[in-house]
């Protein structure tokens, strides 16, 4: 976390809808130019973290009253949008060691045809964006929903009246969300038309009414629940004098259906920065929400709607393991959002996770998607007794890359493989290695006795025995336990590498072996088996875009190979 010693303001949002970048010299102001000044700014007020945003560019038959009026063509051109990352990229150089800067785009929808095919490029044009916003801005006439009360007056007779004014506005939504919930993390301000249009009763009374706005904003709510987007809790209309976005019945209806949220002030001048954050956190609270979104790499992250209800460190232990479990996903699947059961301290939680389940007393919080799960605890788990003391090989090396895959190479020379292992740095230069066994016990010593008379002076003292001292974990401060459920108690570091692999010998030996080719050093290791499958975690010291790479090349062996670089490991 950077270092900004002021005191965080007692009501602070991590906002998704946040702070609009400029446009520079693209033809039309929009937005706030000025980075390093509203940065400086946000530093001044003690803001942990500042969130920018930009609208894509949008096809040019998309245009406001005003810019039609002034010639604008290129609205918001490409010369700011692709230079964007790169201006957020110095601003991290510059301010990085004071506060969290997070970007994202807001994604205009320009229609499911060559607007769709638009739109995917420009979310390729954001590198590494920490968000996407899915927002619907103009009408399928080409006419906008914010624009003035003239044009809405316009689409509206257009359209025969504010009914099917709403209605056509709620369907294209539901075309928007339906097409793009693959690419986007959270649906802009929902009800948008209310700045120049009144919101019909229909869409006040989701519970009750069966007239067809209500019905179509209910599937449209059910859409964004099944496919796990967030809703966005947008201030602007405060100061637009519509109030916040989505009004109060919808949020609750959002709610009811378990849709997490995100909040903003959506703000596009100096002046607003960090303004309405609590009247926003009230408002979520009165909807039932306990805690809302943000987003680091597309990867969502829990944040407690008011401080004083959770402690931070159980949040950052929980966003932690999202972000572990997450990594071992495709992109499209890493920005769903999981399930969990909570054990415990940590069952706290319970009562706002409307799926979650309990593990008793267990101190952990289990995170699940579909087959995979990672269960995470801040409290260093004990061994169990029977596994203090167990027989295998005793290790004691240098701590240094490819000492480790002389002893796998030994032992798979023998046929031996390799059933459980921890492995611990001393922090000394030398590292510490326990390994239990299958094979008999003449291959096991013949092994052994090959890396004496090899190792050279890598090894202070290798041996084999009945009864070797298993090791308490490192300290640290937080520790995976299981990997879908197999057991491996391990302390979290910033670079570690996940594999699932055939059990049989050999199979470590390529790994070892690629990550010391690239020397990339092991500091912590855990084995762990269910049936055929072998279960390795990795805490490692190297480069870390050869460490990715290398996990490319291992072979069909291999069902999992994931390397987690983790942006939550302070």
């Amino acid at each position: 976390m950077p270092q900004n010693n002021i005191a965080t303001p007692e009501y602070f949002i991590w906002e998704t809808h946040g702070i609009h970048t400029g446009t520079g010299n693209d033809h039309v102001k929009h937005g706030v130019d000025e980075l390093d000044k509203i940065t400086e700014l946000a530093i001044a007020k003690g803001h942990p973290n500042i969130a920018f945003i930009i609208h894509t560019p949008r096809l040019t038959r998309y245009r406001y009253a005003a810019e039609k009026r002034l010639g604008v063509k290129f609205i918001r051109g490409d010369s700011a949008y692709f230079n964007y990352p790169s201006q957020i990229e110095k601003l991290k150089l510059k301010y990085g060691n004071q506060i969290t800067i997070r970007f994202g785009i807001e994604l205009e929808w320009l229609g499911p045809d060559l607007g769709m095919q638009w739109n995917r490029s420009k979310v390729f044009q954001a590198q590494d964006a920490d968000f996407v916003i899915g927002s619907l801005h103009f009408s399928r006439e080409g006419i906008p929903y914010d624009g003035s009360i003239e044009e809405t007056e316009e689409l509206i007779k257009l359209r025969g009246g504010l009914e099917n004014f709403w209605g056509g506005y709620i369907e294209e939504l539901i075309e928007m969300v339906d097409s793009t919930w693959e690419i986007i993390q959270v649906v802009g301000h929902i009800d948008l038309p209310k700045l120049f249009a009144p919101i019909p009763q229909p869409l006040l009374e989701l519970d009750t009414s069966g007239h067809f706005l209500a019905r179509r904003m209910r599937f449209l709510l059910e859409m964004i629940s099944e496919y796990n987007l967030a809703l966005d809790v947008n201030l602007a209309g405060i100061n637009k004098g519509c109030g916040i976005y989505p009004d109060i019945s919808i949020l609750k209806r959002a709610k009811q259906l378990d849709i997490p949220i995100s909040l903003g002030t959506d703000t596009h001048t100096l002046q607003n920065l960090g303004n309405h954050h609590e009247t926003g956190i009230h408002y979520a609270h009165d909807a039932g929400y306990k805690h809302y979104l943000s987003f680091s790499k597309c990867i969502p992250e829990k944040r407690p709607l008011r401080n004083q209800a959770y402690k931070k460190e159980e949040y950052k232990v929980m966003n932690l393991g999202i972000e572990m479990l997450n990594l071992r996903f495709e992109d499209r699947k890493q920005r769903r959002i999981p399930k969990f059961s909570f054990g415990g301290t940590f069952r706290t939680f319970l009562e706002h996770h409307k799926n979650a389940s309990s593990l008793g007393e267990f101190e952990a919080i289990r995170i699940r998607k579909g087959n995979k799960s990672i269960t995470i605890s801040n409290t260093i788990p004990q061994n169990q007794e029977e596994m203090m003391k167990v027989k295998g090989l005793f290790s004691h090396h240098k701590d240094e890359p490819g000492v480790l895959s002389m002893i796998f190479n030994a032992l798979a020379s023998e046929e031996i493989n390799v059933e459980t292992a921890y492995l611990n740095a001393n922090n000394d230069g030398t590292a510490t290695a326990f390994l239990t066994l299958t094979g008999d016990d003449s291959s096991v010593h013949e092994a052994v006795e090959f890396v004496k008379g090899t190792g050279g002076d890598s090894f202070i003292e290798i041996r084999v025995g009945d009864i070797l001292e298993i090791q308490e974990l490192k300290k640290h401060k937080n520790y995976v336990l299981e990997v879908d459920g197999v057991n491996l108690p391990i302390a979290i570091s910033k670079q570690m590498i996940l594999s699932i692999h055939n059990n049989t010998p050999g199979i470590l030996l390529i790994l070892l072996s690629a990550l010391a080719s690239q020397n990339i050093n092991i500091i912590d290791l855990k084995l762990g088996h269910r049936g055929q499958k072998g279960y390795a975690l990795l805490s490692i010291e190297g480069n870390a875009q050869n460490a990715g790479n290398v996990l490319t090349k291992l072979g069909p062996q291999f069902f999992e190979t994931t390397h987690l670089s983790l942006n939550g490991v302070e």
